[in-house]
């Protein structure tokens, strides 16, 4: 058959107990096709006698005689005939074809002794080629010369079998010469038995299959005689729903403080937190390996928390400068000393003890520092109307935490510090106070 089945005809009715739709039936059809019809014959003989008795002679009725073989799909009866042609071989023996099946020679052709005429029922099967699916007609014996006879229109046909849940059926028999090979899952054998259906290799081969395994029977060029040309392939498909996470970054968010000196820095009043999105994809795998991802969704299962920042915006006021000393009259200055010398020297122990609270130059450093708020907090490490560092802190004979010590504490520690390190202890307050 050198051309593609028709698609657009109907069906051909099948031959008495041949030819039925379903795949187990369709391989014992020819078998029960070929029950004999014996009046033809009969009626031949008789029509032979009147012949004999009319003066044909003998001879010549013999040489009426053939003895022909009919092979239909497959099966091979011995037939002796006195049919004219091959259409009367076929009625005179029972088989019936229709608009899809293959006669060879052709029914109307003459019947000659010694002839083998060959009926091939059309099948609809199921093919896809150029990437494309079809069904078809093919007058064929088994899925083999089905193949054979579909090559020309792609070197990649295939036969797609019908497909029921956990079932897949093909109405014809895979090769009924040669084994065929069976492929499944990627793991490849030969089964020696290859003149079966679909179904009955699955059943032999203990093979099972799910609705979503994908089946195909396509043809493979053997090395040698004994070597499979079918091969039925069944990719194990696995599909599932796959969770994923992913964290979402947070944002720094920076605000202003009117009332936090700009000369402070920044500090952190709330830290921030990763949030989380949640993916689902549905992972198509063929034969283990990953064959597709869709995205079913992606939500946000926890919002991101900002980490705020504070920074300041005031301006520390200008310190007042000092007032100069007035120049003392030598007895001025000798009768206050003579007269409350005890006096001066209280408010010259009170100056070095630092007193309740600072004065001078002492004020002017603490205001430049820390507003003069004795109890400051920076956050950054720093404590106090001097902000001292708590290991500086310790250094100088502090306990605690700066802010925590009163304000006389504090200065007294401060002097201590200016007396062993200087000035630069404070670099920016002591160079705007002019103390560098």
């Amino acid at each position: 058959m050198n051309d593609w089945p028709d698609d657009s005809v109907t069906p051909p009715a099948a031959p008495d107990d041949a030819a039925p739709a379903s795949e187990p039936a369709a391989a014992a059809a020819p078998a029960t096709a070929l029950r004999r019809r014996r009046w033809p014959l009969v009626a031949m003989v008789v029509a032979l006698s009147v012949m004999v008795a009319g003066g044909v002679s003998f001879a010549v009725v013999e040489q009426l005689r053939k003895d022909v073989t009919l092979d239909v799909d497959g099966e091979l009866v011995s037939v002796t005939t006195y049919a004219s042609t091959v259409d009367d071989v076929l009625v005179e023996e029972g088989v019936r074809v229709g608009d899809n099946d293959e006669i060879t020679p052709a029914a109307g052709e003459e019947l000659r002794d010694g002839a083998v005429v060959q009926v091939r029922y059309g099948r609809e099967l199921t093919v896809e080629a150029d990437g494309e699916e079809q069904d078809v007609w093919v007058a064929a014996l088994d899925a083999d010369d089905a193949l054979q006879q579909l090559a020309h229109r792609d070197e990649q046909v295939r036969l797609l079998p019908s497909r029921s849940a956990d079932r897949a059926s093909l109405p014809i028999r895979l090769d009924a010469d040669r084994p065929v090979a069976l492929v499944v899952g990627g793991e490849e054998s030969v089964v020696d038995d290859g003149a079966r259906t679909l179904t009955e290799l699955f059943e032999a081969e203990s093979v099972e299959i799910d609705a979503d395994d994908r089946v195909h029977v396509d043809r493979v060029e053997p090395e040698t005689a004994s070597d499979p040309s079918v091969r039925v392939v069944v990719q194990v498909v696995d599909v599932e729903e796959v969770t994923k996470t992913k964290k979402i970054d947070f944002e720094t968010v920076t605000e202003k403080d009117a009332d936090r000196y700009s000369d402070l820095g920044s500090t952190v009043s709330q830290k921030g937190k990763k949030g989380e999105r949640t993916i689902v994809r549905l992972v198509t795998r063929v034969d283990g390996e990953v064959e597709s991802r869709e995205k079913l969704s992606s939500e946000v299962t926890t919002e991101p928390v900002d980490e705020i920042v504070v920074v300041g915006t005031k301006e520390r006021p200008e310190p007042e400068p000092e007032p100069e000393p007035e120049p003392a009259s030598s007895g001025s200055s000798s009768s206050g000393s003579s007269s409350s010398g005890s006096g001066g020297s209280s408010s010259s122990s009170s100056g070095s003890s630092g007193g309740s609270a600072p004065s001078g130059v002492w004020s002017q450093l603490a205001q430049c520092e820390s507003g003069g708020n004795p109890s400051t907090n920076t956050g950054n490490g720093y404590y106090g109307m001097y902000q001292f560092s708590l290991p500086t802190w310790q250094a100088v004979g502090g306990s605690g935490l700066p802010s925590d010590a009163s304000a006389a504490e504090q200065t007294k520690r401060a002097k201590i510090l200016q007396q062993r390190a200087g000035w630069g202890q404070w670099p920016h307050c002591a160079s705007k106070l002019g103390l560098l």
